[in-house]
């Protein structure tokens, strides 16, 4: 998967959390990346410590419910370093009012247009390049919730979680005679931002005991690091301490 050793990899959400970190253990690994979101300042940011670390980093800022812009954003990295070797959909959001009880249609739409659309989109935007170097890995970054249904995470973020899931498996079927292969990567709880937006937020003392952003971005870098024979369909990651098992309130996202 390289052109004269040189990888190119795509994270959505790449501004914090776990696209952040996936940036920083694919740089320390030799891979150029290039980091999308919607907030600049949050991407410069990122570039900075991962160029100041040594590896090489870029931004373009990106809102990837917006199918044109995803597909510009992913000409203006062909046009520039002439290959996707892999994509990272880590772009996701959850809103406060997640159940039944409170749900409103508007956060239902921006959820799916997010978590599910926003994929499809810059899946489809890569595919082309993708199949013409007949090589090339996705990873979408699902959710516990996309494997298991409960009460905390609300039925639009478990319902575009499950797609993810579907979505992934059924590129493998059709794209694996074209040499791609795609990651479902689900994990429990990890201490991220998006926490904040939880109707209870989770105490300090409970998210050090969660996964902790790098802990997804070795696995990230684990996928990416497979040779293109290896196709890692699905991976499900939970703290040990996990609160679903234990059953404590508030849990998951």
């Amino acid at each position: 998967m390289s052109n004269n050793g040189k990888r190119v990899a795509w994270i959505t959400g790449g501004g914090s959390g776990i696209g952040e970190a996936g940036a920083e253990s694919l740089a320390a690994d030799g891979w150029t990346v290039v980091v999308s979101g919607r907030r600049k300042e949050a991407l410069d940011a990122v570039v900075a410590k991962v160029n100041g670390s040594g590896g090489k980093a870029e931004a373009i800022a990106l809102d990837v419910s917006k199918a044109a812009d995803v597909n510009k954003a992913a000409e203006q990295i062909l046009a520039k370093h002439g290959r996707i070797d892999l994509l990272v959909n880590s772009a996701g959001i959850n809103v406060p009012k997640r159940s039944w009880a409170d749900m409103e249609l508007e956060g239902w739409d921006r959820l799916v247009e997010i978590n599910l659309n926003g994929v499809l989109y810059c899946m489809r935007a890569v595919l082309p390049a993708m199949r013409a170097q007949q090589d090339g890995c996705i990873i979408n970054v699902a959710s516990w919730a996309g494997r298991h249904v409960s009460k905390m995470p609300g039925p639009a973020y478990t319902t575009t979680k499950h797609a993810v899931l579907a979505l992934t498996h059924s590129f493998n079927m059709d794209e694996c005679a074209n040499g791609l292969r795609a990651c479902c990567l689900s994990p429990g709880e990890v201490a991220t931002p998006i926490l904040k937006l939880r109707p209870v937020v989770p105490s300090e003392q409970e998210q050090a005991k969660m996964l902790q952003p790098e802990d997804l971005g070795r696995t990230i870098a684990f996928v990416a690091s497979m040779p293109p024979r290896v196709c890692m369909n699905e991976i499900l990651i939970s703290p040990t301490w996990n609160r679903g098992f234990l059953q404590t309130p508030g849990s998951r996202d």
